[in-house]
């Protein structure tokens, strides 16, 4: 079986790493056949706890803050034709590592990668705010049809990718990307050379993390430079966040009072109130955030509005 080289940046993590390392350690694929490269940001300042000791270990620290620089650093220490990414508060089931290398067995090619599934940890109160943020905000593994993923749905929570087809292209682009779209960027670079990305739903993991619509605002700053890159990176594409946060502004203020109340419970199709409740939480969540988002954006008047 091809063997894994686990790559998991991490900064200020020190609830979450813990439960990570713990259940790669508890992994069906044989401690001989994975090494764990644990880089930290430049920045981190949360001690890094103890791997179990019959997992190999490398512990590096990023030159350079943000989750490009340490992805890269470890990727490029990796000893093994396989990498992994995993975030520092990702739980992975069991058998995670074994489906990726399975898959990578079976498909030898460098141009084949392995996209996982993520959902919110179980142990989570599951809040109208994470529901909503799977429909395309954070993740969007709803969109994908069938066993192919496209270069959007590269999600560095949980994917592998052969070193090989990594050095190709060169990793990820640090300078411009340092968090943030780095990882849609490398999926546009991977897939102009024939990239294929193999999705398996059951290659699943837990996202150990409970967000919230304060934090979210406080990383609007961020998205929007981010976004702003991307457009200038890439001038053909309409910029995803300005623009579905301006129409929603475009609207009257919604209060968003149904939708947070029962988007957990109600699904998109139930009859009479299911596109309702949808509608009423997607508004309101995007104009929270895009208040935010367009002041950030408009504080750089050279791009577009």
């Amino acid at each position: 079986m091809t063997k894994l080289s686990v790559v998991i940046p991490t900064f200020n993590r020190p609830d979450a790493l813990p439960r990570t390392l713990a259940a790669l350690a508890r992994q069906t694929l044989a401690p001989a056949a994975f090494e764990l490269v644990i880089v930290e940001d430049a920045k981190n300042e949360a001690p890094v706890p103890p791997a179990d000791e019959r997992l190999s270990v490398r512990l590096l620290r990023a030159d350079q803050p943000g989750a490009s620089h340490a992805r890269n650093a470890g990727w490029r220490a990796a000893a093994h034709p396989v990498v992994v990414f995993l975030g520092d508060d990702i739980i992975p089931a069991p058998d995670l590592l074994a489906r990726h290398a399975a898959l990578h067995d079976q498909h030898p090619d460098d141009r084949v990668g392995v996209l996982g599934y993520v959902e919110w940890a179980r142990e989570l109160k599951r809040t109208a705010f994470m529901v909503w943020l799977d429909q395309g905000i954070q993740f969007n593994y709803p969109s994908i049809n069938g066993t192919e993923a496209g270069p959007g749905h590269l999600y560095t929570a949980n994917v592998s990718l052969k070193r090989a087809a990594l050095e190709q292209v060169g990793g990820f682009d640090a300078e411009r990307f340092p968090f943030l779209y780095e990882d849609i960027d490398l999926g546009v670079r991977l897939f102009a050379d024939g990239f294929r990305l193999i999705y398996d739903r059951d290659a699943s993991a837990e996202h150990l993390h409970q967000p919230d619509l304060e934090r979210w605002r406080a990383r609007m700053k961020i998205q929007a430079a981010a976004e702003r890159a991307w457009i200038t990176r890439y001038p053909d594409q309409s910029p995803y966040f300005h623009d579905r946060f301006a129409a929603a502004l475009a609207l009257g203020e919604r209060h968003g009072r149904l939708g947070r109340t029962l988007l957990p419970y109600v699904k998109r199709d139930t009859p009479l109130i299911g596109q309702r409740v949808w509608e009423n939480a997607d508004v309101y969540f995007r104009q929270q955030l895009g208040r935010d988002f367009l002041a950030a954006w408009a504080q750089d008047a050279s791009g577009p509005k």
